[in-house]
């Protein structure tokens, strides 16, 4: 028997926008797309969900938090997961000085410079300077931007759909989760076939295409090297893909 189609509640679309990573003039046009498809749209509730990775890579971190501690668009609810990257910024700014060198070492050098903190020519691999940075960092990020990191979640439940930012354990059931692998998981989630017990909409994992299984849906499409960011509306049992 074929199992039945994944669902969200009545009367709702909800929007899924992948990693932004620093691109902010996609994100401001692809929030300019959805605002345009929900006005074609009967249900009455609508919800943005980001899935994390809103900074690093791209020059425009900082305008990213800016823009999703403005208000959504009017109509929209917004929920902000988070993605590995704000892990790693988390860790840093508490003085791990480890998830600093591996955060610089994926794209977070270019947060430093998005909030004017300037380190030349020096070797940041070294502890020492990367306590020095991690100090002068601490004092360029606004407080509501370290607060607006602070407070993202990393999960949402809606319907049949769970949204996170790296995907699940397999076998594990939903409520015992463990954060770190909502986050960071890459395998053995994106080889899985299990039925996890709610289609799995995820960025983190970098495809050319949306990749639309029966489990899962991942919508990481590379925006900050590729120029396309992506977004699947959920309505009902329609899905719908929205990109830059």
């Amino acid at each position: 028997m074929t199992p039945p189609a994944a669902r969200t509640p009545p009367d709702t679309v909800i929007y899924a926008v992948g990693d932004v990573h620093g691109r902010a003039d996609l994100l401001d046009a692809l929030i300019a797309r959805i605002a345009a498809d929900a006005a074609g749209r009967r249900a009455r509730k609508r919800v943005i969900v980001m899935l994390g990775d809103y900074v690093s890579r791209g020059s425009s971190s900082r305008r990213v938090i800016e823009a999703l501690l403005a208000p959504p668009p009017a109509g929209f609810d917004r929920i902000t997961l988070r993605g590995n990257h704000e892990d790693y910024w988390l860790h840093y700014l508490d003085g791990d000085l480890d998830f600093g060198r591996r955060w610089f070492n994926w794209g977070g050098l270019a947060v430093l410079a998005d909030y004017g903190v300037d380190i030349g020519a020096r070797d940041w691999h070294d502890d020492a300077t990367l306590a020095d940075v991690r100090t002068r960092l601490a004092a360029a990020i606004p407080a509501a931007h370290r607060a607006f990191v602070s407070a993202t979640r990393t999960s949402w439940r809606s319907g049949d759909y769970l949204f996170v930012h790296a995907g699940v354990r397999p076998g594990v059931p939903l409520e015992q989760q463990d954060a770190h692998d909502l986050m960071w998981i890459r395998q053995p989630f994106l080889d899985s076939t299990a039925d996890h017990g709610a289609v799995v909409v995820h960025g983190h994992c970098i495809a050319d295409a949306p990749v639309l299984r029966a489990n899962r849906i991942g919508i990481d499409t590379g925006a900050f090297r590729s120029g396309v960011l992506t977004c699947v509306a959920l309505e009902g049992e329609q899905r719908d893909i929205l990109q830059t």
